[in-house]
């Protein structure tokens, strides 16, 4: 049975969309993460300081992060929240190893002592 291109067209497009279901059907369950950070007491990303040397900071950091295509999508995009030059890393990661990497590139710029890490590790359901 022949559909032509309409039809092959139409197949393809349907198949896609079956796929784009699926994948946010299976989309990660950050509520855990999304719960713990409501706390009053947890840093956010709206919390960070707007003051030059916290916005140089987490530029300095987003950037030596990004610049590390060894890092997953996870890890490029790790909230980073400094206050007063201390700096905060939430958010998922794909290993132990990550988690480490962006501690490191965070201390390599905040200095040692200024650096909290909350990441959570993606196969541990985020329960960090």
């Amino acid at each position: 049975m022949s559909y032509g291109l309409k039809g092959s067209l139409l197949v393809f497009t349907v198949l896609l969309s079956l796929n784009t279901a699926a994948a946010w059907a299976q989309a990660p369950d950050n509520t855990k993460v999304n719960e713990r950070d409501k706390a009053k007491s947890q840093p956010t990303a709206d919390q960070a300081k707007n003051t030059q040397s916290d916005r140089e900071t987490m530029q300095k950091i987003r950037q030596a992060v990004v610049a590390d295509k060894s890092l997953s999508t996870y890890g490029h995009n790790v909230k980073i929240i400094a206050q007063s030059g201390k700096v905060t890393l939430k958010g998922p990661v794909v290993s132990e190893e990550e988690s480490k990497a962006i501690e490191a590139k965070a201390t390599e710029v905040a200095g040692a002592g200024n650096v909290t890490n909350m990441l959570a590790i993606k196969d541990d359901k985020l329960a960090h």
